[in-house]
């Protein structure tokens, strides 16, 4: 199967670039290219790719506006955002998670890691490093350092958890692989799926990502853990 990508960046020679080492690969390949987020919006209706690369900043309408489009699209329910950022300039980023983007990368991404990230949300994964994930969501959900407690409808969603599964979401909050999750906690990496798959459906987001931003926001985890 090969995978669709739409990219959306105001810079053509970024676009460009990024094109050529995705059209390098046998799986991959671009579908369209879009200069504005409304652009992006429309695009993905008319192609529905698989994967949108997402630019923060554009004109007309920004990507954090569109990547809440798509995500919030019924039709573009199998699509992915992955939003480019200059992450010690732009925190927008976790607006963009928000909004249900699958995760970010910078913009000076190596091309393997690129093209691993845009298989990997594919297939449900989260495509930010762990060390990343703990500064962006320390840094601009819990900048005071203060551990949130959850609201009272988050709090109604957690109970909906089992204690294997509120287990695997703090898990899930490291960042980590099924499999090495399924290696600390000394079970297999099929059971690890499913009860991820459990957790997702429950809190009612769309990836790892929406838990991990879940998890934060609801105290699950916090600077310290």
């Amino acid at each position: 199967m090969t995978i669709s990508v739409l990219l959306a960046d105001d810079q053509a020679l970024l676009r460009a670039g990024f094109a050529m080492v995705i059209d390098s690969q046998p799986d991959l390949a671009v579908c369209a290219q879009a200069g504005t987020g409304g652009e992006a919006v429309d695009l993905a209706r008319t192609h529905r790719p698989d994967v949108v690369l997402m630019d923060i900043r554009m004109p007309q309408m920004d990507g954090l506006e569109a990547t809440a489009a798509i995500t919030a699209d019924p039709a573009l329910s199998g699509t992915r955002v992955i939003v480019l950022t200059t992450f010690d300039t732009d925190e927008y980023a976790l607006q963009a998670l928000r909004a249900g983007a699958s995760g970010f990368l910078l913009k000076d991404v190596q091309p393997e890691v690129l093209l691993d990230s845009l298989r990997t949300v594919v297939t449900g994964g989260a495509v930010i490093a762990p060390t990343t994930t703990r500064r962006l969501l320390d840094t601009t959900l819990l900048g005071s350092g203060a551990q949130r407690s959850p609201t009272a409808e988050q709090q109604a969603t957690l109970d909906l958890l089992t204690t294997r599964e509120r287990e695997i979401l703090t898990e899930m909050a490291t960042g980590d692989s099924n499999t090495e999750i399924a290696a600390r906690l000394y079970l297999s990496e099929a059971t690890v799926k499913t009860h991820v798959g459990q957790v997702l459906a429950k809190l009612g987001v769309r990836d790892r990502v929406g838990a991990v931003v879940f998890a934060y926001e609801a105290g699950v985890v916090g600077p310290t853990n």
